[in-house]
């Protein structure tokens, strides 16, 4: 027998499991490192984070991945060797973390790594009658192991796409096994570069299970703080809060698309971007206009989100905890709070995940399912599909 096959299986046979979840953004902030152990699978799951730290990307690597990111058009040989150049990349700042911390590499079971999403392309976006959905990561997977000497489960979104779905949101099936909670209406809100939520029902079925992108959370406010103030966000939201919302802005914003079809749904920024906007808004300068173009996109979010929770929750009442870079938003969560005035918001910390890990954690759960658990899935009548997800690559 393959000596990695054999080690996967006593691996899952483990009481606990030790798994690195490698988590990088629309954002392109850096790489989300979180060092886990797992006991059980599914919703009996227990998870303990031992140790979390972005590492940030700097500016030749961000710069790497803006050439293909989003693009319609790329060089072809470029991607190519972009996918291979970045598994290693990750491999090797894998390396590094682990030194920092004093953690052995031989007592990770394992590494799991979302990669680096560079196009995100569902049915209802491309219209090309021969294909269904498609999503595309980066980062490759052997390429890691290779780089590591630690078996690697990546590319986990192909599975979810290949059995039916868009490929997004994955949170969901960690959302459920990790902060379902019996006899409490819990919304799990992840506003990143897009936002997403996965609502978790009192009942604990899956079966009541929903979850969706709702829009953008950070991605228009974030390009253009960097092309039009030169900063990577809106720090404190000090910018958008010396502006004022534009209602007819808002409203000729809403108007797209994407708005306008019914939940669940996903989306990325492929759609949401930075022309689309000056193209709806502007015909020409804006410089007197800046800090009231932030005002209305931060506002665009908020108002998002809460179209996409009352769907839900009509004018009902939730807990809501709030994870991404969105949480750390003053002026955003302000307008979510107004916009939903029953629910109690509170950050992801408040479940001891820290809301900056959740993600990377997140990642760790499906690969910790992937070796021990069953297929999950089967909410939102049946359009979460029942899989499980990643590919297997050995280090030699």
């Amino acid at each position: 027998m393959n000596k990695y096959i054999l080690k996967l299986y006593n691996i899952s046979q483990k009481n606990t499991r030790r798994i690195l979840g490698l988590m990088s953004g629309t954002s392109m902030d850096g790489l989300d490192v979180a060092v886990c152990d797992f006991k059980g699978s599914g919703n009996r799951v227990k998870a303990d984070l031992l140790k979390f730290e972005t590492l940030i990307y700097d500016d030749a690597v961000k710069n790497k991945i803006r050439e293909v990111f989003a693009k319609q058009t790329v060089d072809f040989a470029y991607l190519t060797l972009l996918h291979a150049w970045l598994g290693r990349q990750h491999g090797l700042m894998v390396l590094d973390f682990l030194k920092k911390w004093n953690i052995p590499a031989d007592t990770v079971d394992c590494i799991a790594s979302h990669g680096q999403t560079v196009m995100h392309v569902p049915f209802h976006q491309h219209h090309f009658s021969d294909f269904s959905n498609g999503t595309f990561q980066i980062g490759d997977g052997d390429h890691l192991a290779c780089a590591t000497g630690i078996i690697t489960i990546s590319d986990f979104r192909q599975k979810h796409v290949a059995a039916g779905g868009e490929g997004a949101p994955l949170s969901v099936y960690g959302d459920y096994g990790l902060f379902s909670q019996t006899g409490e209406n819990r919304i799990m809100l992840n506003i990143g570069g897009i936002s997403n939520f996965t609502f978790l029902p009192a009942d604990g079925s899956m079966d009541n299970v929903f979850v969706t992108d709702t829009g953008p959370g950070n991605t228009l406010m974030d390009q253009f703080m960097q092309k039009y103030f030169q900063k990577p966000f809106d720090k404190d939201a000090y910018v958008a809060v010396q502006g004022t919302v534009n209602e007819k802005w808002i409203q000729s914003l809403l108007n797209h698309a994407f708005f306008q079809k019914p939940f669940p749904k996903t989306t990325g920024q492929e759609v949401f971007h930075l022309d689309w906007v000056e193209n709806t808004l502007f015909k020409g300068d804006i410089s007197d206009d800046k800090y009231h173009v932030m005002a209305t996109l931060n506002y665009l979010s908020a108002v998002s989100i809460a179209k996409g929770i009352k769907h839900i929750i009509g004018d009902g009442s939730c807990h809501i905890f709030v994870s991404g870079g969105g949480a750390h938003n003053p002026l955003l969560m302000y307008h979510l709070r107004f916009l939903l005035p029953g629910c109690h918001f509170a950050h992801n910390d408040s479940l001891d995940i820290p809301g900056d890990a959740k993600e990377a954690l997140l990642f760790a759960y499906l690969a910790n399912e992937t070796l021990a658990g069953q297929p999950a899935g089967g909410g939102q009548q049946g359009r979460i599909p029942r899989v499980n997800m990643g590919k297997i690559s050995f280090p030699e």
